[in-house]
């Protein structure tokens, strides 16, 4: 489950080019745009300007490079020609990346044109916990902190879990061990080591936390039918703490900023 830091190296260039998609993405004018039209312009810019590949087309039979997975939809959404981003959407577009053998995997949940207030804050709710559990990676430290520094901060704001899909190791195959809950105990769990690699990848409902799958096998959705958002990042146990493999240049100052505070 470890890597040596040759191989964490490796994974932080794809990283960094799974983070210039979403830089990239978040450049595009997604209002307007049907979730195929997205896919295809990620596609093209993985390959034609990264010269990498987009490691989720052709993995289980998938035959694209991201999901898209817009308000109801907890995840795996499979992108259409039909399904067009309109003003108050919300979506999650989740994306991985192979360069030099190893794989990075992120998404981001964006919002389209005015979005309302409800939905806004289970957004931003997501994307905190999605911080709290990476904020309890360091070596000595537990699976189990994770879970339980995301479920405390989501039951905290009046949000449920989903507990069906968890992160997981991540490396030169997209699903390596351990996987990791975005719920539980502290002090349970795998104890973390240097050189680990996995993702953290919280999906916090509105309504309830159960889900169901559509016909098509892929697409999950909220059973209730109330929105979901979801957020992504690799990451690496370090020596000291954590790395964020797929940070965006728009969130390093708040990663410094947080490990400055960790510190002191």
């Amino acid at each position: 489950m470890t890597k040596t830091p040759p191989e964490v190296e490796l994974m932080a260039e794809s990283g960094r080019l799974l983070a210039s998609v979403f830089t990239h993405l978040d450049g595009l004018p997604l209002a307007g745009m049907s979730t195929l039209e997205v896919n295809d312009r990620v596609e093209t810019f993985i390959v034609d300007q990264l010269q990498a590949r987009p490691a989720s087309k052709g993995q289980y039979g998938y035959g694209f490079v991201l999901n898209s997975s817009r308000n109801a939809v907890v995840c795996h959404g499979v992108p259409s020609a039909d399904e067009v981003l309109g003003d108050g959407d919300i979506i999650n577009l989740d994306i991985t990346l192979e360069k030099n053998g190893f794989i990075a995997d992120s998404s981001k949940t964006y919002l389209i044109g005015a979005v309302s207030a409800p939905a806004r804050r289970l957004v931003r709710t997501t994307y905190e916990a999605l911080w709290k559990g990476i904020a309890a990676v360091r070596p000595g430290a537990r699976l189990g902190d994770i879970g339980h520094a995301i479920e405390r901060h989501a039951k905290r704001a009046g949000y449920s879990v989903v507990r069906e899909y968890c992160g997981h190791g991540i490396g030169r195959e997209m699903h390596e061990t351990p996987q990791v809950l975005h719920f539980g105990k502290p002090g349970t769990g795998l104890t973390l080591k240097e050189g680990m690699t996995f993702t953290i990848e919280p999906m916090l409902n509105q309504g309830r936390a159960a889900v169901r799958t559509e016909d098509d096998g892929w697409t999950v959705v909220t059973a209730d039918g109330k929105l979901s958002a979801q957020f992504e990042h690799t990451v690496a146990v370090t020596k000291s703490g954590v790395r964020v493999l797929t940070l965006r240049p728009d969130e390093a100052q708040k990663f410094a900023r947080d490990r400055a505070a960790q510190a002191q």
